[in-house]
């Protein structure tokens, strides 16, 4: 029995019945539509599509736009494509990852995760490059004989590189890479969750058979010239221009011409990019901290200018002190809450947790069929590690629910549960202050206590972000990007643009262990300050 219209699909029954009403008429539905020859009927057409608003392609190709209502930045509507790729599991694994790792710990706001950040990366990403795509077009209206260097593929790829860009964090975020794999795997490559990322894109991309979706709309993803999945890759990673002769290629993915592309998502040239300015509002939200940096106003005033023939995102030069506030705002935020002395203590307390647990030989991760890996191992295993989130001490705490729970009560599992009991109970690591033992990220041979620097800056170590990797440009001069110089940068900024502080978390719980140390650590300070 045939399905009536009205259970077809809104746009197969149009489609449908236009092709009837084509076939009554003696028309074949499949053929071209005629093409106005006189500049009459051309004129006309255009009137009559501006007039009732009808798309170029047909209708059964364009899909809608989905808007998501979110906290930050309002209503906000991202591409289909972008929808196929939140709808992965892939992409849904970052509803169980804390954005701000132990921080919910600390601050009971801060219960937002990696799910939630992307969609405004990707939403702000894609802000960003339709405003530099505009200030484009108004330069194109006074100079006809320039080609406009952004177009929708390029618009649609740096928002998927937006949407993607944390794809690879592990569980409670810079933890599992900043703290856990480093000493899980003292000897293997240096990995970093935008290694990972790119690593889970690739696995969304192939799992979810997406490529034929992205040729669809209009996105090329086999070959070597200007590939978009490479392109996407690359503004993930982040990296750094070559420091190549100018007529050398500077990056795979695009030419040199939108190399300026590359500082959206991750700016490595200077730190100003769309990552920061989403978490700066979102966690300042959640944390109930003020953020006084506004990026809707950095998104209007900027532009793409030439600076001694390399295309760079430039801000207007009065737009300076926003700029600075963004970078207090960064230095505030580390300060405040990213590395919080109790947060930094139940963050290592989580870590500890997590390599107990990863010695056990019968906690594992089945990533196949009859394959499993252990916690430092999946990384190297993307199914394993779509499966890695926060909710893994959730398995250690409550192990006998687990198939490890035939573990004898002494092993390195029930360790790893005692220290995540400890935290639920607020039994956390004691801090005590040191600030001249130069023995960052270790422990002493028994376990008892661990060392850990805290480093603030402005992002770029004890450099001047602005005045040294920023380019700004005049009203009067929009196309040519400068430094500020040194005189015009205000007296009230600090001199010194980054501080470290030692901190030692004392592990174990007795108070004579802990009154010894305290002792011994004076007196190492004390001799280090004599000297």
């Amino acid at each position: 029995m045939a399905k009536p219209p009205f259970m077809m699909g809104r746009y197969k029954w149009l489609v449908k019945v236009l092709s009837v009403g084509a076939e009554c008429k003696g028309e074949d539905p499949n053929a071209e539509q005629k093409k106005p020859t006189s500049t009459k009927q051309q004129n006309t057409t255009a009137e009559n599509e501006a007039k009732n608003n009808i798309p170029k392609k047909p209708r059964f190709y364009i899909e809608e736009h989905k808007v998501f209502n979110d906290p930050i930045h309002g209503h906000i509507e991202l591409h289909p494509l972008l929808v196929k790729i939140i709808d992965t599991p892939q992409f849904q694994r970052l509803r169980k990852i804390k954005q701000l790792g132990g921080g919910y710990y600390v601050f009971p706001g801060a219960s937002h995760n990696r799910f939630e950040h992307s969609v405004g990366v990707g939403h702000l990403a894609g802000e960003l490059v339709k405003a530099l795509r505009a200030k484009q077009l108004e330069e194109l209206e006074q100079e006809p004989s320039m080609d406009s260097l952004i177009n929708d593929r390029d618009v649609l790829c740096v928002q998927i590189a937006g949407l993607c860009h944390d794809l690879g964090h592990g569980p409670f975020s810079h933890v599992f890479d900043g703290m856990f794999n480093p000493q899980a795997d003292p000897n293997g490559e240096k990995w970093e969750h935008e290694d990972a990322s790119i690593l889970m894109f690739d696995h969304l991309v192939d799992d979810n058979n997406l490529k034929p979706v992205m040729n669809k709309y209009g996105l090329i993803t086999e070959g070597d010239n200007e590939n978009d999945l490479v392109f996407i890759n690359e503004m993930i990673k982040g990296s750094l221009k070559n420091s190549s002769p100018q007529n050398e290629q500077l990056y795979r993915g695009r030419n040199n011409e939108k190399s300026f592309l590359y500082e959206i998502v991750a700016n490595k040239q200077n730190g100003i990019d769309v990552d920061k300015f989403d978490y700066f509002a979102r966690d300042c939200h959640h944390l109930g901290i003020q953020n006084n940096f506004d990026h809707r106003r950095f998104i209007v005033f900027a532009r793409v200018c030439n600076v001694d023939g390399q295309l760079h995102i430039c801000s207007r030069d009065k737009e300076m002190a926003n700029l600075y506030d963004m970078f207090h705002t960064r230095n505030s935020l580390h300060r405040r809450a990213y590395q919080h002395r109790v947060k930094m203590a139940v963050e290592i307390m989580i870590k500890d947790a997590l390599l107990k647990a990863d010695r056990n030989k019968h906690f594992q991760i089945k990533w196949a069929e009859g394959k499993t890996c252990r916690l430092s191992e999946a990384k190297k295993h993307k199914e394993a590690y779509t499966k890695l989130t926060d909710e893994v001490i959730e398995q250690i705490l409550h192990r006998d629910a687990c198939s490890c729970s035939n573990e004898p009560t002494s092993s390195s599992l029930e360790e790893a549960a005692q220290i995540i009991q400890r935290i639920m109970c607020r039994d956390l690591y004691q801090l005590e202050l040191a600030k001249t033992i130069p023995n960052n990220g270790k422990q002493d041979e028994n376990d008892n206590f661990e060392v850990k620097v805290a480093k603030f800056d402005y992002g770029k170590k004890n450099e001047d972000p602005i005045s040294n990797y920023t380019y700004f440009y005049s009203k009067f001069n929009p196309t040519i990007g400068f430094k500020i110089k040194p005189e015009e940068v205000s007296n009230l900024l600090p001199e010194c643009f980054s501080e470290k502080h030692i901190r030692v978390y004392w592990k174990r719980r007795d108070d004579k262990s802990l009154e010894d140390a305290k002792k011994c650590f004076k007196a190492v300070k004390k001799e280090v300050e004599e000297n």
